[in-house]
């Protein structure tokens, strides 16, 4: 998509905060046909099946930021990039246009395999990662390094987002940190109306929910169950969810496969997701703090909690191409995007935390508190995507399940 042209039409309903506006963020990890189609990405960043770790590439890392080349490239997800043409109020790339001179083109991927995909073609110059896709392209070689001293605003970003396992590797951050959020327990009060503390309310064959439970589509899934084991099977000394030897694996697989008889709706769009919760299809699972926000503007008797066990999250991060075309506007891009009002305008408009927590005295009145920013002990609690590789990353050296195991086993799950 060029910016100019709205690429989707989509009826957006009133709330306290504005309404996301999504559409292809819903499917972020894609679902395990499409994850399927890259496994030979995911293998490269967990070993080449010599039983050693992949090494990581090199590539080298911009040192200063020189003229507008006139141009950016950039790969989103829906609602990144915001030019005014879905929402004449909402626009944050013609200021930065004229701000720069560097005319923003996006294109819009549906899940993380696609944005792996694009970025491999050498045609972006920049990308906006979950952390699912983010290893695949810094141990592939598709991105290089970030200068932090080259970003303005990296000092206003939440220390807790800062090099982790999922945007840096070997100590050297490979992006700039954008908006970040839970994947939450959501439950209808009427069914529940008590609280849950556990996320047993998902897992147990006699759960008050059983029958009436919604998973997330995707491979990613399996690491909720591995969090749900790692307080109730302390023998399988569960420590990172996203590096599971093989006993650990089978036995994360094992839940969800006990889980299945009891899931009512996998979802993949969380629009879908927010229709079967209105309708009392559903009455419990993990869902994002936004769809909890549209069900209750229209009155659906929902509310969301972090059990007991904690939970997974996603963290988005601003990465450069090693084959940019334009690199010293995907800097400026980057400088930009870190602003606290252009934090803010995103943040409002996509349904996500900022990482900036200056954005919120520019978000709209509860905006912040309803997402947490500003809360690190909050966000502790969360364990971010990370795609996961045979390199445990732990002293276990390359014991791990990776990736390509992970589709595969999910495939055999839904069954």
């Amino acid at each position: 998509m060029i910016f100019g042209t709205p690429s989707v039409t989509t009826s957006r309903p009133r709330r306290s905060f504005r309404a996301p506006f999504r559409p292809s963020r819903v499917s972020r990890a894609g679902a395990a046909a499409a994850a399927l189609a890259v496994l030979a990405a995911a293998t490269a960043c967990g070993g080449d099946g010599s039983g050693k770790a992949a090494a990581l590439p090199n590539v080298p890392m911009q040192q200063d930021v020189g003229a507008s080349e006139g141009r950016l490239k950039l790969v989103i997800w829906a609602g990144y990039a915001e030019n005014g043409s879905n929402d004449k109020k909402v626009d944050w790339v013609t200021p930065f246009t004229r701000a720069t001179g560097c005319k923003v083109e996006a294109k819009v991927a549906d899940t993380s395999d696609a944005m792996v995909e694009l970025m491999k073609t050498g045609q972006y110059d920049g990308v906006s990662a979950s952390g699912d896709a983010s290893l695949r392209l810094v141990y592939g070689g598709t991105v290089a390094p970030v200068n932090t001293g080259l970003v303005k605003g990296y000092a206003d970003v939440a220390p807790f987002l800062k090099n982790q396992p999922y945007n840096s590797a070997r100590g050297q951050m490979y992006g700039v940190p954008h908006g970040y959020g839970a994947n939450m327990l959501m439950y209808r009060t009427d069914k529940m109306p008590q609280r849950p503390t556990s996320w047993n309310v998902v897992w147990d064959k006699d759960s008050p929910a059983a029958g009436h439970v919604v998973a997330y589509d995707s491979p990613i899934y399996i690491a909720d169950a591995a969090l749900y084991l790692k307080t109730h099977r302390p023998d399988l000394k569960i420590k990172d969810v996203y590096a599971l030897d093989d006993d650990q694996f089978q036995a994360a697989v094992d839940l969800l496969k006990q889980q299945r008889p009891n899931v009512n709706q996998y979802w993949a769009s969380y629009t879908d997701e927010l229709q079967s919760f209105k309708s009392a299809n559903n009455y419990a699972g993990t869902a994002w703090q936004v769809t909890a926000n549209l069900a209750l503007a229209e009155k659906a008797p929902v509310a969301t909690t972090i059990p007991a066990e904690g939970a997974t999250g996603w963290s988005d991060t601003w990465m450069i191409s090693s084959r940019a075309q334009h690199p010293n506007c995907m800097y400026k891009w980057m400088n930009w995007i870190t602003t606290p009002r252009v934090q803010a305008q995103v943040a409002q408009w996509f349904g996500e935390a900022p990482a900036v927590p200056k954005a919120c005295r520019y978000t709209e009145k509860g905006f912040c508190a309803t997402f947490h920013v500003g809360d690190p002990a909050f966000y502790k609690r969360l364990a971010f995507w990370r795609t996961p590789t045979a390199d445990c990353g732990d002293g276990r050296g390359n014991d791990c399940v990776e990736y390509s195991r992970w589709a595969r086993a999910w495939t055999q799950i839904k069954g």
